[in-house]
């Protein structure tokens, strides 16, 4: 990556100006923009008046500002492009740049469309770059800030031992009581030979003495003893962990619904709801296994290989090396096992997310989906995703099926050579019974690690998929902060848009250049054709979203000087779809204030005209709604949200399209109850009918993203403008329906 003052010298060279003071924008390029494979190292560099496109050190192309009507930012296949729409209707491509180059074409492109506004303001600024990796060169993915393919698993484990510190003594304690676990399976073995050779061994009468009888029983009761040592050790352990397994998974959990909580609509809807719950859930459950069971096991594993091995290389280092000598192809095995697994899970991972959220849709959705009878389509996605899930296991466990085989035979070629090994030993009278009992005995114990390790891939694989996935949340990076230095206010109600522009995508501006303020206590209702901002609007006003340039203004304070807290808390919203919870009408009026007390509920359920209806139902507040508040009528769904944002007694109230999903009738109502409501509170109403807005202190009417209108109801009808066309064709719609 050019530092800016490469840049610039570029620039200065091609004779883009004299100054390099009047250089507004410049950022470099890598592709060519006609031929798709061929790389360059242009540069773009804009003053007030001119765009200049350089390349190997010549200006290329170069076009006035003043010709430019918008700039584009858009996506290719595998590139990205900025382009130029000119004011005679044509189009020209300003630059294309690879996959890396997301983040700085969009900035720099969000930053000449400003140029083009006469809105760009400041000194010339270096953009941040990339959001590729610098190892692999791949694109990041929004708001991570790591390569999933290149950051060490070593790192995710070192944080994930940090985070079950809390948990340190008891799982240090176990791993101890692993390795107390290694060294008595030792003793058996042992026991076992003396069993054999003093007391059992055939062809030798003994004669059976007191002495003899009471080493005998001796000898049973030591290994009944150790096997009761070794089984008290198993369960303190396994309690041990079931302890710090629990607590461990609950903290992970928490984190990550915690994140995922935090982060701001933006980030959460770039996600599917399958992906967030197997994150929280699925992945903390591997994770958690790993860490409590996983990784005690693997230490006892190696305890166990290493001392059984040391064992057998003081009995007879020729038969440890046959012992052995599996060894090399389980390494050689593992390693390309783990480079073809990783991918397995991955997509195991993906297509096991897609599933969740089928489910969670279906389920959700399930009087949609009986209301329209597509039951059948259900079944048929349901059926889609999962046949891709089997396709992907039988994949991962063909593939693991075919060479675990090839792994037990060398495996078995050890056992053999073992086998004629201590066969010839024992024939040739150089080995006793007892002594192949014990020695077998650890040829087994020896083997069980082998066996284990040819497993440790799959192991490592799975969890390393589900790590990376957890601290993908966890490190991603949130478009909505509250600053360090961020204050609680007592808001009145003064809203002003102070030349706020916003692009979801930081290129196309949904919103564009609003400057406009609310009176405190003043109703405004906000029309427009559909897309052109409305909702996104009042979304601004919660700050859900943070304006890309530009300012939403409460009382002249930015909404990004507020703490987030205390701006929610004094705002009320009712949406056009009523969400209740699963739960009790109680709870879900009183889920807008915690605390709330019984008189404020009622007081709040009185003002919202739903005390009525609901001291009729049997058990009144009390009464259960069932999953989003299905039991009750769609009035009665809309007065209880009304009931839940009035809690709070908001200093602002935002309706949007609060009744377009009621009848002509309740619709009425309703909204005589919120007319009542918004006197004395500063008030956004969104209505598809717009009737309903001519009471309004003012109409905001948007058109293309832009403040096009602003003024009071019969003010904008005598203009005959945007709002003039929207009243009369609604109008016309309404004498069709009654015909």
């Amino acid at each position: 990556m050019y530092s800016i003052n490469e840049l610039i010298s570029v620039a200065v060279k091609a004779n883009v100006c004299e100054d390099p003071k009047n250089i507004r924008i410049i950022f470099p390029y890598d592709l060519h923009p006609d031929n798709g494979i061929k790389s360059v190292g242009g540069v773009v560099a804009a003053t007030d008046d001119k765009v200049f496109v350089i390349d190997d050190g010549e200006i290329k192309k170069s076009f006035s500002l003043c010709d430019v009507e918008n700039i584009m930012v858009t996506n290719g296949i595998g590139c990205i492009f900025i382009e130029a729409k000119m004011k005679d209707g044509s189009e020209q491509v300003i630059c294309r740049g690879s996959g890396s180059s997301i983040k700085l074409f969009k900035e720099a492109g969000s930053d000449l469309i400003r140029l083009v506004n006469g809105k760009l303001k400041g000194e010339i600024k270096e953009y941040a770059g990339g959001n590729a990796c610098p190892k692999c060169g791949r694109p990041l993915l929004p708001g991570s800030s790591s390569c999933m393919r290149c950051t060490g698993k070593s790192s995710y484990v070192k944080r994930l031992l940090k985070i079950a510190y809390p948990w340190r003594w008891m799982i240090i304690l176990s791993v101890l009581l692993y390795f107390v676990t290694a060294v008595i399976g030792l003793i058996p073995p042992m026991l076992n030979q003396k069993l054999v050779d003093d007391y059992i061994q055939p062809n030798v009468a003994l004669t059976l003495t007191t002495s003899v009888l009471i080493g005998f029983v001796g000898v049973i009761v030591s290994m009944l003893i150790v096997n009761l040592i070794n089984r008290g050790v198993s369960i303190i352990r396994s309690l041990l962990m079931i302890d710090a397994g629990a607590g461990i998974i609950t903290k992970l959990r928490q984190m990550t619904f915690d994140k995922i909580q935090s982060l701001s609509i933006g980030r959460i809807n770039a996600r599917t709801s399958g992906e967030l719950i197997n994150r929280v859930y699925s992945d903390t459950q591997t994770v958690k296994n790993f860490l409590v069971n996983q990784i005690g096991e693997m230490i006892q594993m190696v305890v166990t290989l290493i001392t059984v091995g040391l064992i057998l290389f003081v009995y007879n280092w020729k038969l440890a090396l046959l012992v052995l000598c599996p060894m090399p192809v389980i390494v050689i095995a593992n390693r390309y096992i783990m480079q073809n697994l990783h991918k397995y899970f991955k997509l195991s991972w993906v297509t096991s997310s897609k599933a969740s959220s089928i489910l969670h849709d279906t389920f959700s959705g399930i009087r949609v989906v009986k209301s329209f009878g597509m039951e059948n389509k259900e079944i048929g996605r349901y059926k889609e995703i999962t046949d891709k899930e089997r396709e992907v296991s039988i994949r991962s466990e063909s593939f693991a099926g075919s060479i675990m085989p090839i792994i037990s035979f060398f495996l078995g070629i050890g056992e053999f050579f073992i086998m004629f090994y201590v066969g010839n030993k024992i024939i040739g009278g150089e080995m006793t019974l007892g002594e192949m009992s014990k020695f077998s005995a650890y040829v087994g114990l020896i083997y069980a690690p082998l066996r284990w390790i040819s497993r440790l891939p799959n192991i490592i694989s799975r969890t390393g998929t589900s790590l990376v996935k957890i601290f993908d949340i966890l490190d991603e990076e949130n478009e909505v902060e509250d600053k360090p230095d961020c204050v609680d206010i007592d808001i009145n109600g003064e809203i002003t848009f102070d030349d706020l522009s916003f692009s979801y995508d930081e290129t196309n501006p949904v919103l564009k250049n609003l400057s406009f303020t609310i009176n405190q206590g003043e109703m405004i209702g906000i029309v427009g054709r559909s897309g052109v901002g409305k909702s996104t609007l009042i979304n601004l006003v919660m700050r859900m979203y943070d304006p890309t340039f530009g300012a939403v203004k409460i009382d002249g304070v930015d909404l990004r000087d507020i703490s987030q807290s205390s701006l929610r808390s004094q705002i009320g919203v009712v949406l056009q779809e009523t969400y209740l919870f699963s739960g009790t009408i109680y709870d879900n009026i009183s889920y807008a204030k915690a605390g709330a007390t019984k008189e404020e509920v009622i007081a709040a359920a009185k003002l919202a005209g739903a005390h009525k209806f609901i001291v009729k139902l049997p058990d009144g507040y009390n009464t259960r709604v069932g999953e989003r508040g299905n039991t009750l009528s769609g009035g009665e769904r809309q007065r209880v949200s009304i009931a839940r944002a009035l809690l709070r007694n908001p200093k602002i109230l935002i309706l949007d399209e609060a009744t377009s999903a009621l009848d002509t009738e309740t619709e009425k109502e309703v909204q005589d109850v919120l007319y009542k409501l918004t006197r004395g509170r500063t008030t956004l109403a969104i209505a598809h009918r717009l009737s309903t807005l001519r009471n309004s202190d003012k109409i905001l009417v948007l058109d293309k993203g832009r403040l096009a209108e602003f003024g009071p109801h019969d003010e904008l009808m005598a203009k005959k403008g945007i709002y003039y066309d929207l009243v009369m064709a609604q109008r016309q719609m309404s004498k069709m329906s009654r015909n």
